[in-house]
């Protein structure tokens, strides 16, 4: 099967169409034909080497991908009929597991970390739903603010923060987020009550509108340090890239771990009716062929994308 991948990390010239054996589908697992994989950037970190010590027994090729949705093409033994043969899905995919990412033609996962793709949600809409609505999900549970609190919101604009806005606001939270001029109209469509500019100063622009501070914030832009003087006293700060702090005035910091929720298939199957009913807003930058991969991990890394860049393996 064909698969994208690199056999050393680097830049990205060094992802390579691969031709790697089928995977098969062992107990408890699916097999999927893969038609569209999101480009998240989790994926641009194994390509780089940040990943290496999850998978200290693991060689080359390594595969990138979390996001995929498809066409299920074989069962596991033991299937409970949750799924069903030709039934188009989403999953979640861990890359560091013996089996590789969701850059290739065909891939297995846990049944468990498989769900029904959103009704009328083409493929590439569908990939880019989990990995980051679920991100969303996991940081607002860290926060635990009740309902009718305020949460703050950055890096709003991007995939995960957009989610983030879109489900505290379905959970009855008055959401501040940021936005650059650009991305005004787009942040508001997704519901905050209350904008800021974004940027460096963010903190002080939530403070202006709270004194007292929020008492969660989601930190999407990953500015750990500077956000902290956002949150109340005793508040929470969910960070999505394993900072734990340490911050000042018992403000309490979460870092979220997507993998820990990869087979938690109740958590999966509410976001993707979440994206059917309207909730979520499901948004692709742009459609690229999979053998322009490398491409595609270029525009990532120049920033300024609204949505998730997919590749086509259809």
């Amino acid at each position: 099967m064909k698969a994208l991948g690199v056999h050393q990390f680097g830049g990205p010239e060094v992802l390579r169409v691969l031709d790697l054996p089928e995977p098969q589908a062992g107990p408890g697992e699916v097999r999927i034909r893969v038609h569209a994989a999101a480009v998240n950037p989790t994926d641009a970190l194994l390509r780089t080497g940040g990943h290496a010590a999850r998978m200290p027994d693991r060689r080359p090729p390594f595969v990138p991908g979390m996001d995929a949705a498809g066409v299920i093409d074989q069962l596991g033994p033991g299937s409970d009929g949750r799924l069903a043969l030709g039934q188009r899905v989403v999953a979640m995919v861990l890359f560091t597991s013996r089996h590789g990412g969701a850059y290739a033609e065909q891939v297995v996962v846990p049944a468990a970390s498989v769900v029904p793709a959103p009704e009328g949600a083409d493929f590439p809409a569908a990939a880019t739903l989990l990995m980051n609505a679920l991100t969303a999900r996991l940081a607002l549970d860290a926060l635990a603010v009740p309902r009718g609190a305020t949460v703050a919101v950055t890096g709003a604009a991007g995939a995960v923060g957009g989610y983030a806005v879109e489900l505290a606001k379905d959970e009855g939270l008055t959401v501040i987020a940021d936005a650059a001029p650009r991305d005004v109209e787009l942040v508001r469509g997704f519901g905050a009550d209350r904008l800021v500019e974004r940027g460096a100063e963010v903190a002080a622009r939530i403070r202006a509108l709270v004194p007292a501070g929020v008492p969660g914030l989601v930190d999407g832009s990953l500015q750990t340090t500077e956000v902290v003087p956002a949150v109340a006293d005793g508040g929470a700060l969910a960070e999505l890239r394993g900072w734990t702090g340490p911050a000042e005035r018992g403000v309490r910091v979460s870092p979220v771990m997507v993998a820990d929720a990869l087979t938690d298939t109740e958590r999966l199957d509410r976001l993707r009716r979440q994206a059917e009913d309207g909730t979520l807003t499901l948004r692709v930058a742009e459609v690229l062929p999979a053998e322009e991969a490398a491409r595609a991990h270029r525009m990532l890394a120049a920033g300024g994308l609204r949505g998730r860049l997919v590749l086509d393996f259809s």
